[in-house]
């Protein structure tokens, strides 16, 4: 078994697992945890009642947070016009020269974003952008033609999520230096993103339980089911 940490063991100390709490107390519970060195992380844990085996019950989508993630994103836009990206922000901008130099195993960015004309060309490294979650697709927002408009929001505090083989997912909400008011603001933001998310075929039960959490605390902080039990 794994030795818990000093920081690991005070957090436990403070937040209680067997009670649930609103957005506003999970908030002030994770303030009073010991902090790390660096900035950390702050992210919602979801667990959901869906069948992950069943494509139909696949969940992901986009959050645009209020407050941005407080993370500074490296952006790609696969375009023919580089100069149009570059001015909206972007930090790399090509076609077939950054294709090459994906190919070659070169990956120091965090978003992809491509025209729909540069998408036939683009989905020659599928294969290596699809599996770390960073391949472009419409449902993401992610494939666009307006190109400033796409760029301005992921660099503004545009978030992914996607569920994985168990059906849990993680969520950014933003960092532990963040104000309470716009930290709460953000979780609330985030999870009614993901109960619009919610699969036709699942009439009720959809997320199961939610938990916050920064990046160097455990456990984590069970909110209140009434805040997404009724989906």
């Amino acid at each position: 078994m794994k030795k818990r940490s000093k920081r690991q063991i005070k957090g436990q100390e403070v937040a209680d697992r067997s009670q649930c709490f609103s957005v506003e107390n999970a908030v002030a519970l994770l303030e009073k945890m010991p902090k790390a060195r660096f900035d950390e992380t702050v992210a919602l844990s979801i667990h959901l009642g869906v069948d992950p085996k069943q494509s139909d019950q696949m969940v992901r989508g986009v959050v645009s947070l209020p407050n941005g993630s407080g993370k500074k994103v490296k952006v790609l836009v696969f375009t023919e016009k580089p100069e149009e990206a570059i001015g909206a922000g972007a930090d790399f901008a090509g076609l077939t020269d950054l294709i090459e130099k994906i190919q070659s195993g070169w990956l120091d960015f965090d978003v992809a974003i491509s025209t729909t004309s540069a998408m036939k060309q683009v989905r020659d490294v599928a294969r290596i952008l699809g599996p770390r979650g960073i391949m472009p697709n419409p449902k993401s927002g992610t494939v666009s033609d307006d190109i400033v408009e796409a760029v301005r929001q992921v660099k503004a505090g545009r978030v992914e999520f996607k569920m994985d083989k168990t059906a849990n997912m993680a969520v950014v909400v933003g960092k532990r230096s963040f104000e309470t008011e716009k930290l709460v603001e953000n979780i609330k933001t985030a999870i009614e993103a993901v109960q619009k998310a919610k699969p036709a075929g699942v009439v009720s039960g959809f997320v199961k339980n939610i938990a916050l959490s920064a990046t160097m605390v455990s456990p984590g902080i069970r909110l209140e089911q009434s805040i997404y039990g009724a989906f």
